[in-house]
């Protein structure tokens, strides 16, 4: 008698079985409606039942859905050259997820170091508290043990620094390193704001070192910051970027983008994947941007953001027991809490249908679709009032 679950048992599920999601909100099995300001962790940046996304993938998927990269890609390429034009870079590779996309962006550059022969410039300086996916690669680019229990031994070539820090990166760059890979918001390491001086520091000890500057913006790109990207709010641009999450709207698609320097050392059989750039995912793509461009969802995350930013700052004055700070940027929001955050983010859930996400720092992450209105927002403040007022407190601090 297997005792083993057949979804292998990875993970915490709760009891919400989401099973049809309407716009902004989810429905789940029992009929239960909930609130999403999850996103399915920042990805459905158009809600769950955006038209143009549903016509895009309906369409493409009657049409062609895989081919394998053995052939041309109109598909990949018309995807590819709209990015291009709307970010610093010069050329794109498409993969599946944002683990992947991480992982073709600390590719990159150390293949631009060894393309020229300094294989022994290898090491990429990364950050206390980031969050750059599951694989090997991008586990060991983690500091967080937690991470690293049961796959030892890491992949070697990972410096961890303190986040906001310019004179510890400064310190930590040697004659082996290649780059810093860093996400310009954490977002599980607990809605960080990397400030100004910082990224503008980095890019600045990038150029001075010939180091490549890599930007991990799987959560917080594709408009979620207020800009398409978040590193056009710094005033600089990045070397390679890793993208993700909302670049399907909730399609399984990321791209790692980089500029023609950084690239050169990506070339014929150094890198590749089955299913990246498939004529569906490119198809969800196009009409997330599509969507970007034409419902100036920029203007609305701007718009949301400082309603939902003034009246949270409002809110938590009337529970400073339980919240101690906003932090974040657009609709990538964070409550930080005087309590660890899961137990009220399953009171939330389980007791007042709303949806949110734990992060690291005792931080609550706030990441609704980009397409919330002032109802949306409204609903989010009755659910959240009526949650902090009920939180059993005393259970928490135990």
């Amino acid at each position: 008698m297997m005792s083993i679950t057949p979804l292998m048992p990875v993970y915490t599920r709760c009891d919400v079985r989401p099973v049809r999601g309407e716009h902004c909100h989810l429905i789940g099995e029992d009929g239960r409606r909930f609130l999403d300001f999850a996103s399915g962790i920042a990805v459905n940046i158009l809600g769950h039942s955006h038209a143009g996304l549903i016509g895009a993938i309906q369409h493409q998927a009657a049409t062609l859905m895989h081919v394998s990269n053995l052939y041309g890609s109109p598909q990949g390429e018309r995807l590819a050259r709209r990015l291009v034009e709307l970010t610093f870079a010069d050329t794109v590779f498409f993969t599946n997820s944002g683990a992947e996309a991480v992982e073709c962006a600390i590719k990159t550059v150390r293949a631009y170091h060894q393309h020229v022969g300094n294989d022994h410039k290898f090491e990429i300086i990364t950050f206390n508290n980031a969050f750059h996916g599951r694989t090997l690669a991008t586990i060991s680019a983690s500091s967080q043990e937690k991470m690293h229990k049961g796959f030892f031994p890491l992949l070697p070539g990972f410096k961890y620094v303190e986040f906001n820090d310019l004179d510890a990166v400064r310190a930590a760059i040697g004659p082996q390193t290649a780059g810093i890979l860093i996400e310009p918001i954490q977002g599980e390491g607990g809605i960080r704001v990397g400030t100004e001086d910082f990224m503008q520091g980095l890019r600045a000890l990038a150029d001075e070192h010939d180091l490549l500057l890599a930007l991990d913006e799987v959560q917080c790109g594709v408009a979620r910051s207020g800009t398409f990207y978040a590193y056009e709010q710094y005033g600089i641009e990045p070397d390679v970027l890793a993208t993700a999450k909302g670049i399907g709207g909730g399609f399984p698609l990321g791209a790692c983008l980089a500029t023609e320097k950084a690239a050169r050392g990506m070339v014929v059989g150094t890198h590749g994947s089955t299913y990246g750039g498939n004529p569906l995912a490119m198809a969800a793509g196009e009409a997330v941007l599509d969507a970007i461009a034409g419902e100036d969802i920029l203007g609305n995350v701007r718009d949301k953001s400082a309603k939902l930013v003034s009246r949270l700052q409002q809110f938590i004055g009337n529970y400073p027991e339980l919240f101690e700070e906003v932090r974040g940027r657009g609709l990538l929001l964070g409550l930080k809490l005087k309590v660890e955050p899961r137990g009220f983010v399953a009171h939330l859930r389980d007791h007042h249908g709303l949806l949110t996400v734990s992060g690291a720092d005792n931080t609550m992450r706030i990441v609704p679709p980009l397409v919330i209105d002032d109802s949306h927002i409204d609903e989010f403040f009755e659910k959240l009032s009526a949650g902090a007022a009920s939180f059993p407190l005393t259970e928490a601090a135990q």
